[in-house]
């Protein structure tokens, strides 16, 4: 597969990505007005009815808009639903709010889908929120169109709020804009009681631009973030507002988002074919997005412990994982987070690293029950 192609922000000028004379005051409260238009643009073209830019508000990353969301929606006593497994903020911080929450649960048999008839099961009448995260972390997987209208659909049969944490959105490599199952937006579902939270960290590859956004169709809930905000937020930083906006500029963002999708796809069938060689061993269902995998590490029918998996590996060859009972629940036995989307020279020398760890210290790892 051909290298991604080259993407070079170093070759732009300085003072075309930021205004180094203006001066650096708190700047527009609810965010720059150009990235605001330039991220609705983004959101209305795969839809019939235009976002508008007063809908959207900036923050300093989607872990910042995520939480502005349950502290402004949420109240002790309610009841949300959240999509499992996930970040571990989308189902822990209602918690900390006083909020009652149960778990959705997508499972490896049925490719990490969750059932829509389980979701009915879990609704009750102080049900608030339903939580979401399209394309999903850890596993790579995306909710096709059909279950996010059913989802949606019964969500507004209820009047219950759907927050979507899309922060891997549009990092689609397994999937076509043309296949009638292509996830959209929450936005473009056609209910008006839907949150997107976004930022340029993962799809865009830009972790060290704080920026965020949370983005509705309902202006109530807009001006409900928006009052909670003054609490938490009075202004994101200017420059890094300029920087974003550049990048999701119109002359700017296809060849952003195009090389990053080329990488998710040269690194992906590297990973591929290691798990391939290791079958005895490894297993997982191939992620179509984002830049994550879930895979799973057995011995003899049994998993792994995969902290002391991780661990071991981390120690011997510096290859860092992250296991999944340990960073999304002790269900996820034998499962490790591998993050693949790096510079593709380092993900080949940490899968050899791999390799030679799998066949000389890989029987000394204990299994559990």
């Amino acid at each position: 597969m051909a290298p991604p192609p080259p993407f070079h922000v170093e070759q732009t000028e300085a003072s075309s990505l930021v205004d180094l004379k203006a001066v650096q005051t708190y700047g527009e409260i609810r965010g720059s007005s150009t990235l605001r238009q330039n991220l609705a643009r983004l959101y209305s073209s795969k839809s019939s009815s235009p976002l508008s830019p007063d809908n959207i508000l900036i923050q300093p990353g989607a872990i910042a808009s995520n939480f502005l969301a349950f502290y402004a929606l949420l109240r002790p006593g309610d009841h949300v639903i959240c999509q499992h497994p996930t970040y571990q903020q989308l189902y822990d911080v209602p918690l900390s709010l006083g909020v009652e929450r149960d778990l959705w649960k997508c499972k490896p048999e049925n490719n990490w889908l969750p059932d829509f008839e389980e979701l009915k099961g879990l609704v009750n009448d102080r049900t608030r929120m339903i939580v979401l995260n399209n394309p999903q972390n850890p596993t790579g997987q995306v909710l096709p169109k059909l279950l996010m209208q059913k989802i949606v659909d019964f969500a507004e049969s209820k009047n219950i709020i759907i927050l979507s944490d899309e922060v891997y959105r549009p990092l689609f490599h397994g999937t076509s804009p043309m296949d009638p199952e292509f996830p959209p937006s929450i936005l473009s579902m056609g209910y008006k009681n839907t949150l997107a939270t976004g930022s340029l960290s993962k799809a865009y590859s830009l972790a060290g631009i704080r920026v965020g956004w949370a983005a509705s169709r309902n202006p109530e809930l807009v001006e409900q973030l928006a009052s909670a905000r003054d609490y938490t937020t009075i202004a994101v930083s200017q420059l890094d507002q300029q920087v974003a906006a550049f990048a999701l500029g119109p002359e700017t963002v296809h060849s952003l988002l195009g090389r990053n999708i080329q990488l998710a796809r040269t690194n992906l069938e590297l990973l591929d074919k290691f798990i391939l060689k290791h079958d005895e061993f490894c297993s997982w269902t191939k992620p179509v997005a984002g830049t994550t995998a879930f895979v799973k590490f057995e011995r003899d029918g049994k998993p792994i412990d995969a902290k002391v998996f991780c661990e071991t590996l981390q120690q011997k060859t510096g290859v860092m994982f992250l296991p999944g009972d340990y960073g999304f629940g002790s269900e996820f036995k034998g499962y490790v987070r591998i993050g693949y989307v790096n510079r593709t020279e380092t993900l080949r020398d940490g899968l050899e690293e791999l390799r030679k760890f799998m066949r000389k210290e890989y029987d000394d790892v204990p299994v559990v029950d």
